[in-house]
């Protein structure tokens, strides 16, 4: 859709930036300042215009995003005043003659019910007011229409009709794309919040019976234990930022995993390399506690020996390598492609299809996880995380807006 958004508004603009400026520049002689043709100057300019009016629009439509837009739209048009209106109210008007609001909002029913324009005469007892006619555009998000563009001039005319009509659509185009920034912002939460009911009531049970043997015979290592349950819960629980440091998600999977040596006692041990560089490095929340988990799953289940995994976070130029492998029972990898694919959802494969997604969303398709394994042979599962990425900020790091 971004491809053809893209194209939209390169295809439209330029026409209209040419019609307009042969009108204005009749009008009112300007100097080129060596740009170029006069085709080529209106283009750029109209072309720059849209660019400082989009901003403002892709984060909805507000009386905030639509005052910061209204001039900049304005200025495309060439008309003496514009509004921007939702379903009851005018949210923001540039331009002259703004005692018409009323009368604009009474005759938008019309519009904002059928998601058609239309134009019409304006009434008008003020000698010095030059808006006689109004263009109304509807701003339509999936078919549904949010609000209306109107551009008010002195006189009607056919040109401007179909121009405020293309606007309004490359305006809906944004309003669109701000909507698909929500929507991947509710879909990320909802992933989140799919993780964290995943973490297990039984490793809760257990963790918690854990404890409580603990109570009596050694009340030390009982509240050392318990400060670990907290922590990782409060962790896991948090309600702010989609994205952290990997320094605070290995400190939360050490809560973990105290937590699972303090249950299986020997039978699980675990080693750490981590290259301080990489520490600070910002990667989506949850994002490796459901793989140490996933290892911890596989490689404890149906052993009854040893059980080995190993963390490790490398330095690797332009990203940070972190890898976690387990010496447990594996899986199939046709098992494993249809879990990754969606295809079938067992006990424990919403971690690894999760974390996955999340990944590739974030960061793109090459970015997703590397796993490599087979039944009877472990698991080793390898996550490439971009140093710096646009927009990819953890919650102590984030700028301020």
């Amino acid at each position: 859709m971004s491809g053809f958004v893209a194209g939209l508004c390169v295809a439209v603009l330029p026409l209209l930036a040419a019609g307009f400026w042969l009108g204005r520049r009749t009008a009112r002689p300007e100097n080129l300042g060596g740009l170029g043709t006069p085709v080529e100057h209106a283009t750029f300019q109209t072309l720059h215009t849209a660019s400082l009016a989009a901003p403002p629009l892709r984060a909805g439509l507000t009386e905030e995003t639509a005052r910061r837009s209204a001039r900049r739209l304005r200025t495309l048009l060439g008309t003496d005043a514009l509004c921007l209106t939702d379903q009851e109210t005018v949210l923001a008007w540039d331009g002259v003659g703004d005692h018409h609001r009323t009368e604009i909002m009474e005759r938008l029913g019309g519009p904002l019910e059928t998601g058609r324009g239309e134009a019409f005469r304006l009434a008008c007892d003020e000698p010095d007011c030059p808006l006689r006619w109004a263009v109304v555009a509807p701003l339509t998000v999936d078919e549904r229409v949010h609000g209306a563009l109107v551009a008010c001039a002195p006189r009607e005319s056919a040109v401007l009709v179909r121009a405020v009509g293309e606007v309004a659509r490359w305006v809906s185009v944004q309003l669109e794309l701000a909507d698909l920034d929500q929507s991947r912002t509710r879909l990320i939460e909802a992933e989140i919040k799919a993780l964290r009911a995943q973490i297990s009531p039984h490793f809760i049970f257990n963790s918690l019976a854990v404890i409580a043997s603990f109570v009596r015979t050694d009340p030390e290592r009982a509240r050392e234990l318990l400060l670990e349950f907290a922590d990782f819960t409060r962790y896991s629980f948090r309600r702010h930022g989609d994205f952290t440091t990997l320094a605070d998600e290995l400190h939360a999977i050490d809560h973990y995993l105290a937590l699972v040596r303090a249950r299986f006692g020997e039978r699980l041990s675990v080693t750490l390399q981590i290259a301080p560089e990489v520490l600070p490095v910002a990667l989506p929340f949850l994002c490796l506690q459901p793989l140490v988990e996933n290892a911890v799953k596989h490689g404890l289940e149906g052993k009854t020996d040893k059980s080995h995994i190993s963390i490790t976070a490398q330095d690797a130029g332009a990203e940070a390598l972190v890898v976690i492998e387990d010496n447990g029972i594996g899986m199939d990898p046709d098992r494993l492609r249809r879990i990754l694919s969606g295809e079938v959802s067992p006990s424990g494969g919403i971690g690894l299809s999760n974390v996955d997604e999340r990944l590739r969303q974030v960061y793109g398709d090459d970015h997703g996880l590397v796993i490599e394994t087979a039944a009877g042979a472990g698991m080793k599962i390898t996550a490439r995380l971009p140093k710096y990425q646009p927009g990819v900020h953890s919650a102590a790091r984030r700028p301020r807006q």
